[in-house]
């Protein structure tokens, strides 16, 4: 039982070995990412792209051009909604991940039928698979530009757009790196934060890094990883009934000071992944270690459902939650979960309790 479920827990978080993300895809497993990006932004008035700005080289531009208006000719840029593909330009990295996204924009009484009119945006650089990972965020990302995409003629093009589209990587793609960089092995501090809802409070730093410690605490909590699970709801509902102190980040020293942490096994187990990916300054590993990460917390949370409903039929099922517990080392947060899931059926409630004590005397022992 302990074997293989260490064995399961190993494969989880050794994605290094994995083929989700081998040489090609991502690069510089064993080196730090020296990674070029770029941005283009046309001007996409009915069936013509007209250049507006892009930091790409000159001979890659016309490139990039055409196979734009290639995927607008079939449809395949829907507005608002962010595509990404692998394209080849005359780049050093001949290949490279390319998000692209049409901006519409609004019609107005003068212009009735302006289908289709906006602005394209490009953003490039890695590969197209490290970019999926990070969809959500650049899709929100181009939307915090529509606003200053309204000025006539784009006066704001040199103070504003440009900055902004320049920023792209930074702000879509490294906050998770700079998080980790800021609490190196405190880490697990932040993901059993995530996993238990536990609300995180940033003192004595910058809006950005506030910024991006709540981006980490919402991607690496279980919200919206599985929409027909009811765990998320629950461990909200746990939450709002536990007393537990938020968790405070007080960056006034370095490095920052962290107080009312709590951690498991199963979080301090993760520790090294997330150091080696930011030690070799690999975003996209570190995105991908921390869906394994989570993924694998909803299989050990659908387990332990599984367990607790054979257990009210046969007290061997009960001693196998006992073992399960013990050998995954996310008990407290499984736990938390299960009582507000079953908070309605008495029978079960039962069996939490009883678990729930096993649990206490392990930790106590």
């Amino acid at each position: 039982m302990f074997s293989s479920q260490t064995s399961s827990f190993q494969d989880s978080i050794d994605v290094e070995e994995r083929d989700e993300f081998d040489s090609e895809d991502i690069v510089g497993y064993s080196q730090k990412i020296q990674l070029n990006c770029y941005y283009t932004i046309y001007l996409y008035q009915g069936t013509s792209l007209t250049l507006i700005d892009s930091s790409l080289p000159s001979e890659a531009e016309p490139e990039l051009r055409t196979y734009i208006s290639r995927r607008l000719s079939k449809g395949a840029l829907l507005g608002g909604m962010g595509n990404i593909a692998t394209v080849e330009l005359s780049l050093p990295e001949q290949a490279v991940g390319c998000y692209c996204c049409l901006l519409e924009q609004e019609r107005s009484p003068e212009q009735p039928d302006a289908d289709g009119n906006g602005y394209v945006i490009c953003f490039m650089g890695g590969s197209e698979k490290g970019l999926n990972l990070f969809r959500l965020e650049l899709d929100k990302y181009v939307q915090g530009l529509h606003s200053s995409l309204q000025t006539p003629e784009l006066q704001n093009l040199e103070t504003d757009v440009r900055p902004y589209l320049s920023r792209w990587y930074e702000e879509s793609v490294m906050h998770i790196y700079r998080v980790v960089q800021l609490v190196q092995s405190n880490i697990s501090f932040l993901l059993h934060a995530a996993l238990s809802h536990t609300h995180v409070e940033v003192t004595n730093s910058d809006e950005r890094t506030k910024a991006d410690v709540s981006r980490f605490i919402k991607a690496a909590s279980l919200q919206g990883l599985s929409q027909q699970d009811t765990t998320t709801a629950s461990l909200c509902k746990a939450m709002s009934e536990d007393t537990q102190s938020d968790v405070v980040i007080d960056c006034s020293s370095s490095p920052p000071t962290l107080t009312n942490t709590v951690s498991n096994r199963f979080c301090d187990g993760w520790i090294q992944a997330f150091l080696n990916a930011a030690e070799r300054c690999n975003p996209f590993l570190l995105r991908q270690i921390l869906e394994n990460f989570k993924l694998k917390a909803i299989q050990d949370m659908n387990s332990l459902k599984r367990f607790v409903r054979q257990a009210e039929m046969s007290h061997y099922a009960l001693f196998r939650c006992c073992q399960f517990l013990q050998g995954c080392g996310n008990g407290d947060v499984l736990l938390q979960n299960a009582r507000a899931e079953h908070s309605d059926l008495p029978e079960a409630c039962n069996i939490i309790a009883v678990l729930d004590e096993f649990l206490s005397e392990q930790t106590q022992a």
